[in-house]
């Protein structure tokens, strides 16, 4: 059997892209469907009041990642980065088929947003422990001048989960008219991704544990009493991530059609270009962070976000298709190096006993407050200021309050030894 570096290294790029497809793929779907899923769950005689509710219950699942991030941060301390990988994902299977089944309000009445809101909180704890435990597992397996590139595979995962479920969503809006859509082939999206989920399982049950390590008795406790601090520091950093890639590759999509007035076919496609160019940035921003930095790509992508943010937002607020995909690419080159910095840092920073529970918490606890909120956010901008930059004021302001947050707290941490 070949137990090369490359192969050892492609094994583990593999283990911690796969899973993140799954997750995002399923999230992705539910945003992009949201204008569906407004009226069919949350009925109402003014569509924009179905929108927000819509994504209400997308943020609810945002909401409780916090708690995901507890539990599968202290699997993943206490049983290892392996173990947490594996049920986390395992936990987004059930409840994606499960809201592909879902009946409608019109079928079972006020049970239906009801189940749908608690469907979405299980996938929010999954995800919670998806993410993060796979960043830590692959920086921690890196190679020291790698690991900004290695584990951004993780990130590439998670946008390529996003990006299938915008192919999706062009595929069944090009082929489906819009009475198909809402009928029942919004439903389809959601049954594929159990597909894919399915897969994942199946691929990290082959994964290789850990080498056995000294464990603290409570990973969670030790979190939060010794390193509160860098939680924080850690949070405030991630607020840039969580506006501007919900902002842009979520409600951005349901933005150009109903704002822009874009059919929804070159809504996805618009999307789809997007995505494309943040997939392929990420590794070579990632290249660029093991050569000169994490600092200098962290503040380069916030202060694009932040200062570039109510521009690149005119930008997507117009009826050309090349002006919109122009303003996309420009948020997509500000995620993807802010991303390449922020990857291998997170790891960095924190020492290995509490490194799992302690990254979980910050993520997930800006993603919880400021990603999962945005699209709510923003559909309430809009419509409470009827002024259609809004949603860019909102991106600009939370990624300026990162950038100083990264200028004044975070320290460059390239070639920092993983205690």
């Amino acid at each position: 059997m070949d137990t090369s570096p490359k192969q050892s290294q492609l094994k583990t790029i593999l283990a911690g892209f796969i899973g993140n497809v799954a997750e995002w793929y399923d999230f992705a779907v539910y945003g992009y469907f949201a204008a569906v899923i407004g009226p069919l769950f949350f009925p109402s005689d003014n569509p924009a009041l179905s929108l927000i509710a819509a994504f209400g219950a997308f943020a609810a699942g945002f909401i409780v990642r916090p708690m995901g991030a507890i539990v599968f941060g202290y699997i993943g301390d206490k049983l290892g980065r392996a173990k947490a990988l594996f049920l986390s994902l395992a936990a987004m299977a059930v409840p994606t088929i499960a809201i592909g089944l879902l009946p409608t309000y019109e079928a079972i009445g006020i049970a239906a947003p009801i189940l749908l809101v608690l469907l979405r909180m299980v996938q929010g704890l999954s995800v919670g422990g998806e993410y993060t435990s796979s960043i830590v597992y692959l920086v921690e397996q890196a190679p020291v001048n790698r690991r900004a590139f290695i584990g951004s595979w993780s990130k590439v995962g998670a946008t390529t989960g996003v990006l299938v479920g915008s192919a999706v969503g062009a595929i069944f809006t090009y082929f489906l008219d819009d009475a198909q859509i809402s009928s029942w082939g919004w439903r389809v999206p959601f049954l594929l991704g159990f597909v894919v989920a399915l897969a994942g399982i199946l691929f990290r049950r082959a994964m290789a544990a850990e080498p056995k390590k000294e464990i603290l008795k409570n990973p969670v406790k030790t979190a939060f009493a010794n390193y509160w601090r860098l939680i924080f520091k850690v949070t405030a950093m991630k607020i840039t991530l969580g506006v501007g890639f919900y902002g842009i590759f979520v409600y951005a999509v349901t933005y150009i059609r109903e704002i822009d007035g874009f059919s929804a076919t070159s809504a996805f496609q618009l999307n789809l270009a997007a995505m494309l160019a943040l997939v392929t940035l990420l590794p070579l921003a990632s290249i660029l962070s093991d050569r000169i930095g994490r600092k200098p790509l962290l503040l380069a992508g916030s202060g694009t976000l932040a200062f570039g943010g109510i521009p690149l937002f005119f930008l997507i607020h117009s009826t050309s298709p090349m002006t919109v995909l122009m303003g996309e690419v420009g948020f997509a080159i500000g995620i993807a190096m802010f991303s390449a910095g922020a990857t291998a840092t997170v790891v960095e920073l924190v020492p290995s006993e509490t490194r799992c529970t302690v990254v979980a918490i910050a993520h997930n606890t800006a993603m919880a407050l400021f990603g999962g909120t945005t699209p709510l956010i923003a559909a309430w901008l809009l419509t409470s200021t009827g002024d259609p930059i809004a949603p860019g004021y909102w991106i600009a302001g939370a990624s300026l309050f990162s950038f100083f947050a990264i200028l004044t707290t975070i320290p460059e941490t390239r070639g920092r030894t993983l205690a």
